[in-house]
């Protein structure tokens, strides 16, 4: 399927584009071309294959959340420059 220049103005305002009259020749050879791919796409059979959202299967590769005991606080703080009463001591960031 070939795109006129019309369509192609048309494709660029719907986008909200500016094209130059290069840029809207160029653009209309690509985009014939690429319909052009989806008219041969549309030549394959597919009667027997099932629909699909994807074409691999999708797997959740993270492990399970599960509960479980909390490091000790002392172990955390335990490289801190400065702490105080199990806490990390800062310089104040706010005035």
């Amino acid at each position: 399927m070939k795109l006129s220049r019309e369509e192609v103005q048309h494709i660029a305002l719907l986008a909200r584009l500016g094209l130059s009259e290069a840029e809207i020749e160029k653009f209309k050879l690509q985009l014939s071309d690429i319909l052009e791919n989806f008219e041969i796409l549309e030549q394959a059979d597919t009667s027997n294959l099932p629909p699909t959202a994807q074409s691999i299967a999708l797997q959740n590769v993270l492990r399970p959340d599960e509960a479980r005991a909390s490091y000790p606080v002392e172990d955390i703080v335990a490289n801190a420059p400065q702490q105080d009463e199990n806490c990390f001591k800062t310089r104040a960031v706010l005035e």
